[in-house]
This record gives C-alpha cells, sequence and structure tokens, in this order.
C-alpha cells in the first residue's frame, strides 16, 4: 500500500497507473488524514471490485449497528417488543407524510 497526499495526486497524475501496478491500492491523504484509497481495476473486475466494496462496507454497517444496538440493550428485545417498535416507527413515519 502507497500513501500520497492530494497534492502529490494532482501533480504526479500520470504516474498512478505505476504506483497502483506496484502497491496495489494508493491511500491519498489530506492534511495528514487518509481521504480515499484508490484500488486498480480493468473493464473485466471492476463490477466485482465495486460490488467487494460495497458488501464491505454493507458489513462494517451491520456490525456498527449490531454494536450500538447490544450498547443500549435493544439486542435483548422479545419478538412482541421487535413487532411494537416495527408499528411505532410505521405510525411515525405516516404521519410525517
Amino acid at each position: 500500500m502507497r500513501i500520497i497526499t492530494v497534492r502529490d495526486l494532482r501533480t504526479q497524475t500520470r504516474r498512478m497507473g505505476e504506483w497502483l501496478s506496484d502497491a496495489q491500492e494508493v491511500v491519498v491523504t489530506s492534511n495528514g488524514k487518509p481521504i480515499a484509497i484508490l484500488s486498480p481495476v480493468t473493464e473485466d473486475t471492476v463490477e466485482s471490485e465495486v460490488m467487494a466494496l460495497r458488501q464491505a462496507r454493507a458489513i462494517r454497517a451491520l456490525s456498527a449497528i449490531q454494536q450500538t444496538s447490544s450498547k443500549l440493550g435493544l439486542n435483548r428485545l422479545s419478538d412482541d417488543d421487535i413487532e411494537q417498535e416495527i408499528c411505532a416507527a410505521r405510525q411515525d413515519r405516516a404521519r410525517r407524510e
């Protein structure tokens, strides 16, 4: 993995293909903080790479939801409690529409 700044990306764009083939991924930083990851793809792999990224994000989001639920004690709700929460959320949404 190679780490470059936004400025490097702007001034050395021609070298991007070289960086990607050498490092596999390139992390772009701004003010020392990561803001993007560039990853090499081909016409044949672009769809599967995008799908893999989306899947990884979904897994990360689900994990965060589960952790929050556990911290709030919501992981111990009964089926009836869950059904009541769903009904309340639907009623609230209907009122707002």
